[in-house]
């Protein structure tokens, strides 16, 4: 277990236990949960951990946002959990096709784009070796370190093709030889005959055609396992694959594919070549934006497509400069503020900044400060546009932040474009520190409001639904039982009705009508969760009668469900009733059993 464990046990209890996750995957920065139940996720506590970020709900993945040392905690969680972390082998759930498409692209590129920012990082820092004179790109060491650089982006598909069927659930080998077979020297940028067509065709260095590819095969795949007898399927269903996909994808999947990147990057080209400099500006103005939505990797993939057909991207250069205004923009903030808080965040989230990493700047610094996060917003358009005004573009895809620079070095000119490179960092950093400097004040600290209490001993909390009362650790979800989420009482219901169980404010009502959150006038968060798994029914047999934000009496209707219906789909309906604040508290305790009507005593909380 590595030094994270305790952290990577916190992350597990509070997005509901191990047994509500259904896969796990992390990109540069995040950990990307698909959860069971993202109603049962203690979000507010995962929030203010020491460790964590914040949280994001987006595109179907509940994404626990980390910083740049998120590879080391991915493994201390997938141990603690004991999960693979790939994802492969996850139940399928119903999801709606954008948020599929987001999960199956972070899967497949994901995890290479490590190695593939170092292999662009040491092209530069080759041209840069061979630019000073300190070892020639011609000489046995150049050559060696070229193939080093050069392997991950001339091999592509095949590290493609292994997690291409591994997110998809083939096998990885399978993929992998697949990919090799299509980058396989001999047939590559030749006539070759098939079936009285002839195809010239080169996939080295390519994508899309080995990931459309992977879904043909993967299909094939799992069709062959259902049939071939088990005694020679782990030979036969391979040889069957290879012998039909790769003819298949070498002349019809493969030039399609060709066709429609070519497609994609004279589309980006073109909207760029209309104005470079509004393009520029207004994708710079976005994208940390979408970086908070954790979907950049859309932006991303059609970029790094024309950079693997080694067209210049000045598009990347553009969103480069956005770390560089957001990490001058905290290091302003860090200068000027005297909350002391604040300047212990601020250091370390300015510094990871250098190196690309903004989520701790964003979520930490500048967002909270809403002004603040919006200006860097427009700093990084000024910025974007300023690169295409110097005519900064990416090469070769690299890393982010300083990591960034090699990536820019055309071997062509290659001192200068490394010094247009470095006018343009310095010229980001700069925008962000001066916009930072002039408009950034310290927020007044306000006054704490005065905490109402009903009496100065205890609180009732009374029954919402009319049933049997089930103890909590009975519940058959750890999540609830073992008290990851709070203490309280679960009861089976007989009625499908949820009334209010205090007078309060109605927090949070899920999408899906299944499970509410209330903060009693006197404090106190309560989570009333209807059934157990019942956020697949996606809100059927569910009717809200209020609203988020509603303030609600005790004894107010809050939704109604069709209890016989919803049985009959064999859904377990124990509700558990939950505060999620029981540390508020000095205690939670049971005053109910056997059979409760709506509005009777179930929970006293002592103060």
């Amino acid at each position: 277990m590595g030094k994270y464990e305790k952290l990577a046990k916190d992350i597990i209890a509070n997005v509901g236990g191990k047994e509500n996750v259904i896969s796990l995957t992390h990109c540069v920065t995040r950990l990307r949960f698909q959860l069971k139940d993202e109603s049962i996720a203690n979000t507010e506590v995962l929030k203010n951990m020491d460790g964590v970020v914040t949280v994001m709900q987006t595109a179907g993945q509940y994404q626990v946002v980390i910083g740049n040392h998120v590879p080391d905690v991915f493994r201390d969680v997938c141990e603690v959990a004991g999960i693979s972390g790939d994802g492969a082998n996850a139940p399928k759930t119903k999801r709606k096709f954008s948020e599929a498409a987001l999960d199956i692209i972070t899967g497949i590129f994901m995890p290479s784009i490590g190695i593939l920012c170092a292999s662009g990082i040491l092209k530069g820092v080759n041209t840069l070796l061979d630019m000073v004179g300190l070892v020639s790109a011609a000489s046995g060491l150049g050559v060696l370190l070229a193939a080093a650089a050069d392997a991950m982006f001339l091999f592509f598909p095949i590290i493609l093709g292994y997690n291409a069927f591994k997110k998809l659930g083939g096998n990885p080998y399978l993929g992998m030889t697949l990919g090799a077979a299509l980058c396989y020297p001999t047939i590559q940028g030749i006539d070759i005959e098939v079936f009285g067509f002839v195809v010239n065709a080169t996939y080295t260095s390519t994508m899309l055609p080995m990931v459309v590819l992977s879904f043909l095969a993967v299909y094939i795949e799992k069709g062959l396992n259902k049939i071939i007898p088990d005694v020679v399927k782990t030979f036969v269903v391979p040889a069957i694959v290879l012998a039909l996909c790769l003819p298949i994808g070498f002349c019809v999947i493969g030039p399609v594919s060709n066709l429609l990147g070519d497609f994609i990057n004279q589309c980006i080209q073109g909207v760029y070549g209309f104005s470079p400099i509004i393009a520029a500006a207004l994708l710079a103005f976005l994208w940390q934006i979408l970086v908070m939505m954790g979907c950049h990797m859309l932006v991303i993939l059609p970029i790094l497509m024309g950079l693997m057909a080694g067209v210049e991207q000045p598009l990347m250069a553009v969103i480069g400069v956005c770390s560089f205004v957001q990490t001058g923009s905290v290091f302003a903030i860090w200068l000027k503020t005297k909350n002391k808080k604040l300047k212990q965040i601020a250091l370390p989230a300015w510094i990871s900044g250098i190196f690309g990493v903004t989520e701790p700047a964003i979520y930490g610094v500048t967002l909270p400060n809403g002004k603040q996060f919006l200006l860097t917003c427009f700093g990084s358009a000024v910025a974007g546009a300023l690169s295409v005004i110097l005519g900064v573009s990416a090469y070769t895809m690299a890393g982010m932040g300083v990591f960034q620079i090699p990536g820019q070095i055309n071997s062509a000119n290659a001192g200068g474009s490394l010094t247009v490179s470095l006018i343009l960092t310095v010229a980001a950093t700069v925008i962000g520190f001066v916009i930072a400097f002039v408009t950034y004040k310290d927020k007044a600290e306000a006054a704490k409001p005065e905490v109402k209490k009903v009496s100065a001993e205890k609180e009732v909390i009374s029954s919402p639904v009319k049933g049997n009362v089930v103890p909590l650790e009975k519940v058959e979800d750890a999540a609830f039982s073992a008290g990851a989420l709070g203490k309280g009482i679960a009861v089976d219901p007989t009625e499908g009705k949820v009334v209010a169980p205090c007078d309060g404010t109605v927090m949070t009502l899920f999408p899906t009508k299944h499970a509410i959150g209330i903060v009693s006038d006197n404090g106190c968060e309560v989570l009333i969760h209807i059934g157990m798994n019942t956020v697949k029914l996606e809100g059927k047999g569910f009717e809200a009668h209020i609203k988020q934000g509603d303030k609600v009496k005790k004894g107010d209707v809050l939704v109604t469900f069709d209890i016989e219906s919803l049985k009959k789909e064999g859904y377990s309906l124990v509700t558990p009733i939950i505060v999620t604040n029981t540390a508020d508290y000095l205690d939670v305790v049971e005053v109910a059993n056997g059979s409760v009507k709506l509005g009777d005593d179930l929970l006293t909380l002592l103060n």
